[in-house]
């Protein structure tokens, strides 16, 4: 805000220049990879129902076809991570977008349920590489007031394609239903490659690749009239010059991640990942209709509650966007995280109630809770800390590394989830989960700094201050 004169000496507030519409496009276009990654992880939720019959699936071979994506969640995001390096942000997304279509169209023409497979580890592929492209490259381009809602804009894009795979695995349920599911996402991705064409490279990637001039041109694009472009410009160039941009090679990569320095941002980045998928809520996302067909529930209304958690998925999103810059990341976590941890203790308690009208209400109000929490906290921050506290010089290398744990996790909660379920009961499952929550508290509050309103370098000055 800009203080000025009025012609009868008092001051008014001038507001602060609007930024231009291509920062919004940039995060906007790009955040469709957030949409694509939600269907995509989402829609098996629905598409196991009908998918387990018509192929006659058991339970270790329905968590096979769940956990296949993430397989290849895991081998995308390192993957990305090395080409966004070399190539840049902007093309690796546009051909993310064209692995989306073909492992979707794979999906749904697959005859057996082993070429499912193959088609949904395609899938995980593109899920690996646009969970860790897509916020390094909204990060590297917004400004420090708008990076937090415009990075949280992913995962709430994430929740959105998550409530639609809800939404239409409810409208085509039914025998061979489940194809059209998969293969409706090869629209998206369409949008999004054509979409991505005409936006412009990060400007701190071409810093660090040695083109200060094309940098200065695109933040000159996404800032408003009057910014100081060339001091921002200076900014990253200067530590670039210091030495801590562009290693070159994977062996001096790995030299700068195995740095001193640099360990308490990776500690942050890979804890924060990990807690993300141990809290529980890709399990809910993935099994819960099937959780609630066991435990008593009809078919159509364990869909029904599907939806719902689309629903609280998307309020968490909207919610996290509005309150990541306003409160901060940090704050946020400590706020919500001890409350998500007892909605998921109540849900475990729910599914032990003797009075089935009773028990149903107290689950779906538990689990709704819970998802509403967990989503505005964690999974609000999870794609939004790595890009910021890791530096430029291995920032694509190094948020594979969180990207990779969180689809490692993912993959331990996909493959033992009903396993588990069935050892030890699913009110003891679930407590497990609510346990973790509270850990994840416990982490937060001694390991995680706050980033709130800082440039990302002014983060990676303060990372550098405190090497010993």
């Amino acid at each position: 805000m800009t203080a000025l004169h009025t012609g009868s000496g008092t001051l008014r507030t001038a507001p602060a220049p609007r930024p231009p519409a291509l920062l919004y496009a940039v995060a906007a276009v790009s955040a469709l990879g957030g949409l694509l990654f939600g269907y995509d992880t989402g829609i098996i939720s629905s598409a196991l129902l009908d998918l387990g019959r018509d192929l006659d699936l058991s339970t270790g071979a329905r968590e096979v076809v769940v956990s296949a994506i993430l397989v290849g969640a895991m081998a995308g995001a390192p993957v990305s991570g090395v080409l966004s390096a070399r190539w840049g942000r902007r093309p690796v997304v546009v051909g993310v977008a064209g692995v989306f279509a073909l492992g979707a169209l794979a999906s749904a023409l697959a005859p057996s349920a082993g070429l499912l497979t193959v088609a949904r580890l395609v899938l995980g592929l593109a899920v690996g590489a646009a969970s860790n492209t897509v916020p390094v490259y909204i990060a590297e381009t917004a400004p420090p007031a708008l990076r937090g809602r415009l990075m949280v804009l992913f995962q709430l894009m994430v929740a959105i394609g998550q409530l639609v795979s809800y939404l239409v695995g409810y409208a085509l349920a039914g025998p061979g239903g489940w194809r059209w599911m998969f293969a409706l996402a090869a629209v998206p991705a369409v949008v999004l490659a054509l979409g991505m064409l005409p936006l412009p490279e990060s400007p701190r990637w071409l810093v660090d690749r040695g083109h200060p001039d094309r940098a200065r041109e695109v933040l000159s694009r996404l800032r408003p009239a009057g910014a100081d472009v060339a001091a921002e410009i200076a900014d990253i160039a200067a530590l670039h010059r210091a030495g801590t941009g562009g290693p070159r090679g994977l062996r001096a990569t790995a030299r700068v991640l195995r740095s001193r320095w640099l360990r308490p941002a990776l500690l942050v980045a890979l804890g924060i990942a990990a807690f993300s998928q141990l809290t529980g809520m890709n399990a809910m996302v993935y099994y819960a209709p099937s959780m609630l067909t066991d435990a008593g529930f009809g078919g159509s209304v364990a869909l029904l509650t599907g939806v719902g958690i689309g629903v609280m998925l998307v309020l968490a999103g909207v919610t996290g966007a509005l309150w990541v810059d306003r409160i901060g990341r940090r704050r946020l976590l400590l706020w919500l995280m001890p409350a998500s941890g007892i909605a998921m203790a109540v849900l475990a308690v729910a599914f032990l109630a003797p009075e089935p009208a009773v028990q149903r209400w107290a689950v779906v109000l538990a689990l709704f809770a819970y998802v509403f929490l967990n989503g505005a906290g964690i999974q609000s921050v999870v794609w939004l800390l790595a890009p910021e506290v890791l530096p430029l010089s291995v920032r694509g290398p190094a948020t594979s590394l969180a990207t990779a744990t969180v689809w490692g996790f993912d993959l331990l909660i996909a493959v033992t989830a009903l396993t588990a379920v069935q050892a030890f009961g699913l009110p003891a499952t679930l407590l497990i989960y609510a346990l973790m929550n509270l850990l994840c508290w416990v982490f937060v509050r001694r390991r995680v700094p706050e980033t709130r309103g800082r440039t990302l370098e002014e983060i990676e000055r303060s990372l550098r201050g405190d090497e010993a």
